[in-house]
């Protein structure tokens, strides 16, 4: 049998990869129906994703896709092959900003080139509404600012909100915060705008509301699915996800949240709805997305002894007692083979998952979270040989470590910072995420790593079999420091600084243990033939540096110390060294390897025979631009605001 190939090709920035479904195969056929159906929900939101991230991104798409399908022009010359390298990351990021740095990109060809192909298509009327939003770098030039000291909602480009300023928003919704034990998260599935009073209103995103066509067809599959599902839980679960499309009440999605935490031993499991708010810099407003996912039992061992042993991380974590849970409970971890991802989940997509996020279920009710195995093998079986651990590590200890290592540890820390970290901790009474503002993704991420950082060198790990000695550790802690402190700056442009979450928790962490252990040499910054490395010398102090982090950090959240936060972020996690930069970038461009990665889903086909189904075929595409326009296809070009 010929080997799978995870890699399928690389443009710009970007390389795209394949995933692989061996539990698919295994499955009855009512599991694979549900699979199925589940799989058809996740691509019928996709053009909501769209419209979040920016109100002109449905029309240019459509542009993009008419070029693309009809243009009877030369095809060979460069100014075309540059107009698809654009187009492909567009479709990549769901939107003419990029994923991660949230800058709009800039077209590689000229404006009267696109004049002739709008032309050639029957579309030069667009190019004067398109010629701004799509040339001018100042115009909506970021889709989510940061930026402290900025308007965050006047700046941003994305489409959440609608001539309203921050001000506005914060005493809009903090006037809807009462003294509830159980509040729901407001705003999380609408757009804020003024009406023609200049009142401020919620257009709710619902079947009778804004994208209500989108969403009565993703319901539509979601009915189909009832029929597969796999216990009588899993059916309320789907029946009040349809409910909560269909009324647009978030008291109700609060309740599906619950039963989904509730059903824990079906084979297949699903996420579908406005979950994320990474894409709002004041995190009220979720991004749609979807994940279809088939249970990896044998896998599943490790992150059952980590729930199972959830309260002794708990008691043991190094924090003040104050902020402790005295019980943990639903805390339910599986390790899980995706079947299909959707909305803000594709093509780029998380590695693990921990949800509800709404903080009163997860100290009532627990939390569950996944670590997504056939994505991180994905990622590892494409990345062997790509030199990036070679030329970024100084020792040949290091790199031992991380090639004998390196795949589990970043596994083991997927499973701590999805199944406990960010199910850790709580909240002092009258907090709320709101209280973090822009900085509260950036606090949450950096809590939840720090946890799996702390633990993942803890002994207990080793007794529990989780891990078969604590070099796994070793090479995690240099893996992060690594890439905190040096191969994550690949991802930013010269002069830029660290805009997404994520980016900013890694940095965050590495360089305050690095400035705090500086004196004691626990980190060691080295400078051999012009090329800089950080190596760790001391992992037992390390471990102690972010236990002591830990702790403040879980402070600023459980107490809602917004300067707290401002100072962390601000000083530790956004400002890049600039001839650090200009260096890392010069050593990794000599690498020919693209920083970022995202995946081209499977393609799941119904068998009919004598019209009875019989089977469900999955196949595995091997060409990005094609199931991109046949995404496109499938979608009715109906724009989801009007």
């Amino acid at each position: 049998m010929k080997a799978f190939e995870f890699f399928s090709e690389q443009f710009d920035d970007i390389k795209i990869l394949r995933y692989e479904v061996p539990a698919f195969e295994t499955l009855p056929l009512k599991e694979k129906l549900f699979v199925y159906y589940l799989s058809r929900a996740a691509i019928a939101g996709r053009d909501i994703l769209w419209d979040q991230n920016n109100k002109y991104n449905l029309r240019i798409r459509k542009v993009l896709e008419k070029i693309l399908t009809e243009y009877k022009g030369d095809r060979s010359c460069e100014e075309y092959r540059s107009f698809v390298i654009y187009a492909k990351k567009v479709f990549f990021a769901n939107g003419i900003h990029h994923h991660y740095s949230m800058e709009k990109f800039s077209p590689p060809f000229s404006e009267c080139y696109f004049r002739l192909l709008l032309k050639d298509v029957g579309l030069e009327n667009e190019f004067q509404g398109l010629q701004r939003i799509v040339f001018d770098p100042a115009y909506m030039s970021k889709r989510v600012v940061l930026d402290e000291g900025k308007d965050l909602i006047q700046a941003s480009a994305n489409h959440y909100y609608e001539g309203v300023s921050q001000r506005e928003v914060e005493r809009f919704y903090g006037a809807m915060k009462g003294s509830e034990k159980h509040p729901v998260s407001y705003g999380l599935n609408s757009t804020l705008v003024k009406n023609s009073k200049g009142e401020l209103e919620e257009e709710v995103w619902y079947v009778n509301g804004k994208y209500g066509e989108i969403i009565g067809r993703i319901v539509e599959y979601l009915q189909k699915a009832l029929a597969y599902v796999g216990n009588e839980q899993q059916h309320k679960v789907v029946e009040k996800l349809i409910e909560f499309y269909r009324t647009g009440d978030l008291a109700t999605f609060d309740v599906y949240s619950i039963e989904w935490l509730k059903e824990h031993r079906a084979r297949i499991d699903f996420i579908n709805g406005f979950i994320e708010v990474y894409g709002d810099p004041l995190a009220y407003k979720a991004s749609w997305e979807s994940v279809v996912q088939i249970v990896d039992e044998e896998a599943c061992e490790r992150t059952r002894k980590l729930a199972e042993h959830a309260l002794w991380f708990e008691q043991h974590a190094p924090i003040d007692d104050r902020f402790k849970k005295t019980e943990v409970s639903g805390i339910i971890a599986r390790v899980m083979q995706v079947a299909m991802l959707g909305g803000d989940c594709h093509p780029a997509t998380p590695i693990g998952i921990n949800l509800p996020n709404a903080e009163w279920i997860r100290e009532r009710y627990g939390s569950k979270s996944v670590t997504l195995d056939n994505i991180t093998y994905a990622y590892h079986m494409a990345s062997l040989g790509s030199g990036v651990v070679d030329e970024f590590t100084y020792s040949d200890e290091e790199k031992m470590l991380a090639k004998e290592y390196g795949y589990q540890g970043s596994n083991v820390h997927t499973d701590l910072h999805e199944c406990l970290g960010h199910g850790s901790g709580k909240m002092l009474p009258g907090v709320g995420q709101e209280a973090l503002k822009n900085y509260y993704s950036t606090i949450e991420e950096t809590r939840a790593d720090l946890f799996a950082l702390y633990y993942i060198m803890d002994p207990q790990l080793v007794e529990l079999g989780i891990i078969p000695s604590l070099e796994v550790a070793k090479s995690e802690y240099c893996s992060y420091i690594r890439n905190g402190l040096l191969v994550q700056l690949t991802r930013v442009k010269l002069g830029s600084n660290l805009e997404e979450s994520h980016m900013r928790n890694r940095q965050l962490i590495a360089s305050w243990v690095y400035e705090q252990g500086k004196a004691d040499g626990v980190i060691e910054k080295i400078k051999k033939e012009g090329k800089t490395y950080f190596v760790i010398r001391d992992f037992d102090a390390l471990r102690i540096l972010f236990g002591k982090l830990l702790a403040e950090i879980q402070r600023v959240k459980s107490e809602g110390d917004y300067e707290g936060a401002k100072y962390l972020v601000e000083r530790y996690g956004v400002v890049i060294d600039r001839d650090l930069h200009r260096e890392v970038l010069e050593r990794y461009q000599k690498l020919n390897v693209a920083p970022y990665a995202g995946f081209i889903n499977p393609e799941y086909t119904l068998v009919e025979e004598e019209g009875k189904i019989t089977d469900v075929t999955v196949d595995y595409p091997d060409d990005f631009l094609s199931q991109m326009l046949r995404y496109g296809m499938d979608t009715k070009k109906r724009c989801p605001e009007k």
